[in-house]
């Protein structure tokens, strides 16, 4: 363990004991990061802002459940993702029957080396996308979920999962390209000439 790690572990140590400094500098370190990530999922910022604070609310008051006070950020995440998913198994989901799914083979963005993206742009496009594929996408891109487990978090068949992940990634991509003023990456090559 480096000298940083040692300090961030003494820093969740004493927040873990109750001291308000400790859970502030934790606070400053990971609000940030974990305020996209409830971004991502929600789509709404003010919907972002409350689950973050939840989180944090909710993580301060249960340190005593974290045996490995190294892992904290990795057992803070899971408690932002947890909130989240909690929040969006209240609402309303419109899920796309696989059956209705659009089968789309789609290349990667890579292969298209003149496409360039900036962050601003692929999270306004996320944002925009359906609640339901927008969750998936989320979960299985960012957040690094299986599709086993996004259908087990959010009540769907893994093949759901899978459907809405290739639907949300055409529309990403389409929109994405569109915004480049390109109809579709499909002919993207042949009208950026």
């Amino acid at each position: 363990m480096n000298e940083d790690q040692h300090i961030r572990t003494a820093v969740v140590r004493q927040a873990s004991q109750g001291d308000p400094a400790a859970q502030a500098i934790l606070y400053e370190s990971y609000a940030r990061t974990m305020f996209n990530t409830c971004l991502r999922m929600t789509g709404n910022r003010h919907d972002a802002e409350d689950l973050l604070q939840e989180a944090f609310v909710k993580a301060f008051r249960g340190m005593d459940k974290l045996d490995d006070h190294a892992l904290f950020g990795s057992w803070l995440k899971k408690i932002v993702v947890n909130e989240c998913l909690g929040m969006l198994r209240k609402r309303k989901i419109t899920w796309l029957d696989i059956d209705q799914a659009p089968v789309v083979e789609i290349a990667d963005f890579a292969d298209d080396a003149e496409a360039q993206f900036t962050a601003e742009e692929l999270h306004h496009s996320i944002n925009g996308l359906p609640n339901g594929c927008r969750q998936v996408l989320v979960l299985f891109l960012l957040e690094d979920f299986s599709h086993r487990q996004i259908a087990a978090a959010l009540g769907i068949s893994e093949s759901t999962s899978k459907s809405q992940y290739h639907y949300a990634k055409k529309l990403l991509k389409d929109n994405l390209y569109k915004k480049k003023g390109y109809e579709t990456g499909r002919n993207y090559q042949a009208t950026a000439g």
